[in-house]
């Protein structure tokens, strides 16, 4: 995932400056009635004036980029974000749903996440409008519209600052954990082939130290070098899983076409893990040089899902096909034990090491920035603690790697937990509040059942998902 995630945190200022403007406003008299006739009547004209300017602003012409992007460098960041230890863990979903409900349930899926993406970047386009800013974050975008929503949910504006802070937070420190035991299980895999025996627990501990010393890294663009390398090894390592699921004939016949029900909350939130990139869209979208091209029916965000539900699905579908229901939570570590599989998993497992720091950069920009380094101001010595924080944050997800290293059941886990809100219901909800005072009596009623739909969904997946990904892990425990 590109460094553009740090869009991710609350950039509330401006809202903040408009607020105090508003208020500003209205201590001086605008709009009242204690003035004369004649008063009364320009600020009335004053007003329409102000409602047309914000009609006539628009966000996009007001935006600064260092270094904008095209259309097709987009669209690249999205595929190679997309390109993770997620795409790898399909096969194991379509193991748990059979292949026919695990495409129709990928492709439904796949839909209703680029759809909520839609209405999260429509909410934000109109919302900056409004509150006459270039751009806002993604929680800043909450606040924002639940400012502008019923008055019953004004109250929590503030609150969902901090309910989408600590989703993004927990989803990204999740990432880190499947990323640990990622990389473990597959130098164990790997150096296995080489006969090279090690415990699980002594690959983990092997990869801490590189993996806190890499994360101290404060300025990404030192990582870019490495994060090219792993882009590279990410796209060859997928040809060569390709090759070896299509270089025999698929057994169709022997493979599960409905999987067992009690399963699916495992597939829904793989499937969500995989998915969703609900978290980098808005970022990527701000850093256009032509955003307008962002939500084009044939524009970047549904050619790029498009592209990446296809890619999933098929990985998911061919990848059950080829290894069946004893397929793991990464495809490569079904791979034959011969040197080419055993140079992917060496590699992949080098290539995401590279991507970490990138995912937990997000989460220590978060929990530095917004909540604790205020109170380091008066230390002499703050980027220390700010050391120290990076560290706590490698040993806390360390921890519960090592603590449950089941690499499918930390997928649906946090897929479930954090993306059912993060990428289903809290979009819905900014987009009811966003447009609740500009719509009439019937679209009111259309999006308030639409949206409740989707709510009702996100509040299913992160309930049910989470409840069974955590039985699983229990009974990892106990077996």
């Amino acid at each position: 995932m590109s460094h553009d995630n740090l869009g991710f945190t609350s950039s509330t200022n401006a809202l903040q400056d408009l607020k105090k403007s508003s208020s500003s406003k209205e201590h001086h008299g605008y709009g009242t009635n204690e003035k004369s006739d004649g008063i009364y009547v320009l600020e009335l004209e004053e007003k329409k004036s102000t409602q047309k300017q914000e009609n006539d602003y628009e966000p996009y012409d007001y935006r600064v980029v260092e270094h904008p992007t095209t259309n097709a460098e987009t669209m690249l960041h999205l595929l190679k974000g997309s390109l993770g230890t997620g795409i790898l863990a399909m096969p194991k979903a379509f193991d748990n749903a059979g292949y026919i409900v695990g495409v129709i349930a990928t492709i439904i899926i796949g839909l209703l996440c680029i759809y909520c993406m839609r209405i999260l970047i429509r909410s934000e386009y109109e919302l900056c409008k409004r509150k006459r800013v270039p751009s806002l974050s993604y929680p800043a975008t909450a606040e924002a519209a639940l400012l502008d929503g019923p008055m019953f949910l004004r109250r929590f504006s503030k609150a969902s600052i901090h309910i989408i802070n600590v989703f993004l937070l927990i989803y990204q420190m999740g990432t880190c954990c499947v990323y640990i035991v990622f990389i473990s299980k597959n130098l164990q895999s790997g150096l296995e082939d080489l006969s090279i025996e090690l415990d699980l627990k002594i690959y983990m501990a092997i990869v801490l130290l590189p993996l806190i010393a890499v994360n101290y890294i404060r300025n990404l663009k030192f990582l870019a070098p490495f994060s090219t390398l792993a882009n590279i090894i990410m796209f060859t390592g997928f040809g060569i899983i390709l090759y070896y699921i299509f270089r025999d004939d698929l057994p169709f016949e022997k493979r599960e076409a409905f999987g067992n029900a009690a399963n699916f909350p495992l597939f829904f939130g793989t499937v969500l893990f995989a998915l969703e990139a609900i978290g980098v869209i808005m970022p990527l979208e701000n850093e256009m040089k032509t955003p307008r091209s962002f939500m084009k029916p044939c524009g970047v965000l549904n050619v790029s899902m498009g592209v990446i539900v296809a890619m999933y699905t098929a990985m998911g579908l061919f990848g059950y096909i080829r290894y069946g229901s004893d397929i793991h939570g990464s495809i490569t570590l079904d791979l034959p034990r011969e040197g080419l599989g055993t140079a992917v998993k060496l590699l992949l497992a080098i290539a995401i090491f590279f991507t970490h720091p990138i995912q937990c950069y997000v989460a220590i920009d978060i929990l530095w920035n917004e909540y604790i380094s205020q109170h380091f101001e008066k230390y002499r010595f703050k980027i220390f603690w700010e050391y120290i924080i990076r560290t706590i944050i490698i040993l806390l997800t360390f921890a519960l790697a090592i603590s449950i290293p089941e690499l499918e059941l930390f997928i649906s886990l946090f897929g479930a937990l954090c993306l059912s809100g993060l990428g289903l219901g809290f979009p819905a909800i900014i987009q009811l509040c966003a447009f609740w005072n500009v719509m009439g009596p019937t679209e009111r009623k259309i999006m308030l059942v639409k949206n409740m739909c989707l709510v009702l969904i996100g509040a299913f997946g992160l309930i049910v998902g989470t409840f069974t990904s955590l039985e699983k892990i229990i009974d990892s425990f106990s077996a």
